[in-house]
């Protein structure tokens, strides 16, 4: 097995661990976090927010989460999917604006099987993508390459959130 050492994941653990092993929900504590910056939230609504991905599969990976603790679409508000869906569109036309992708992918992992890394809190994946982004790295290192800093990528991106 291939190792590869990235000690700035650790954080990512601990927020989400406690005391007694079990995990916490990544959303349910986000929502609760003084500091966006910190954290990486680029905007909150009154029923939802946009966060970067700390972990991003390219630069420019968000996810969109309403604040209430729910599994799947099928338990929002009215109000909760109005703004989720604001909140996607505005998020895409960001990107579109700042990062020039090429194409994107846009999605929700519902459930464990389904590949979801946060079960119990329904979030949306919004990842550009362009040309070639997968190169030989994820191919024969088994590693993916961002190459952009994630406070350059917040920098580059809040202030199109609060134009809002």
């Amino acid at each position: 097995m291939k190792r590869l050492w990235a000690p700035w994941r650790a954080e990512y653990i601990h927020c989400i661990g406690n005391e007694k092993g079990k995990r916490r929900c990544l959303f349910c504590t986000l929502k609760n976090c003084q500091s966006d910056e910190e954290n990486f939230i680029l905007y909150r609504g009154k029923w939802a927010f946009v966060v970067m991905n700390r972990f991003p599969y390219n630069n420019g990976h968000l996810m969109v989460a309403p604040f209430r603790h729910i599994a799947s679409f099928e338990f929002l508000s009215l109000a909760e999917g109005e703004e989720l869906f604001q909140l996607l569109k505005k998020s895409i036309k960001v990107l579109k604006k700042e990062f020039k992708p090429e194409g994107m992918n846009i999605g929700a992992n519902l459930g464990a099987v389904a590949g979801a890394g946060v079960k119990g809190h329904l979030h949306l994946h919004i990842v550009p993508r362009w040309q070639g982004d997968t190169n030989f790295m994820p191919l024969l290192g088994e590693t993916k390459v961002v190459s952009e800093h994630l406070q350059t990528t917040y920098q580059r991106l809040i202030g199109h959130f609060r134009q809002r």
